[in-house]
């Protein structure tokens, strides 16, 4: 048998660009509040301001750019922020950057019971795990998700779905609505 190559997944430019902003936010390291990017195409972006041209370099004009929209999300009131959020016709997208800690389902089970989570003891649990996730959206309802688990925080371990945050899903959704 011959030896056989490796095959890279064609990726789409929403994956791209999430990959490349949550590659960006990881360089600032855990325990960071939410950060908001706005998602604009690259043409468009060049030809709303092209002053951006000498910024940005050679660009592929279908692939997004990630904007950072600071001050947007103050303390830890995420739903109130993205409640309150709308993003102009010329945003493409959005990508939320958050901090979440996680327990196994059964854990979260035996010790919370199937009522709501006591903030203390999931920061406490022996099985906790801390996670960073990336949601992405676009208007055309394209959508991805992202995880960086703390224990294996390297690029190459970042875990890539659609349905893993539905709810901050929507929250971002709406925000395009």
């Amino acid at each position: 048998m011959g030896r056989m190559s490796a095959v890279k997944p064609v990726l789409s430019p929403l994956t791209r660009a999430a990959l490349e902003t949550e590659a960006h936010v990881a360089t600032d390291g855990w325990g960071q509040p939410a950060r908001l990017f706005s998602l604009a195409r690259n043409g468009e972006l060049l030809r709303r301001q092209p002053a951006l041209a000498a910024m940005l370099g050679d660009v592929d004009p279908d692939e997004f750019s990630a904007i950072e929209q600071e001050g947007v999300i103050r303390g830890d009131d995420l739903e109130k922020a993205l409640g309150h959020t709308a993003w102009p016709a010329d945003v493409d997208g959005v990508a939320l950057a958050v901090e979440r800690i996680i327990v196994p389902p059964q854990a979260e089970i035996e010790t919370f019971g199937r009522g709501g989570t006591n903030a203390q003891r999931l920061a406490t649990h022996e099985q906790r795990e801390d996670v960073r996730l990336l949601v992405a959206a676009l208007r055309n309802g394209e959508i991805i998700t992202l995880v960086r688990r703390r224990a294996e925080d390297d690029d190459d371990k970042v875990a890539i779905g659609t349905n893993i945050a539905p709810g901050l899903v929507e929250a971002l959704k709406a925000t395009l609505a």
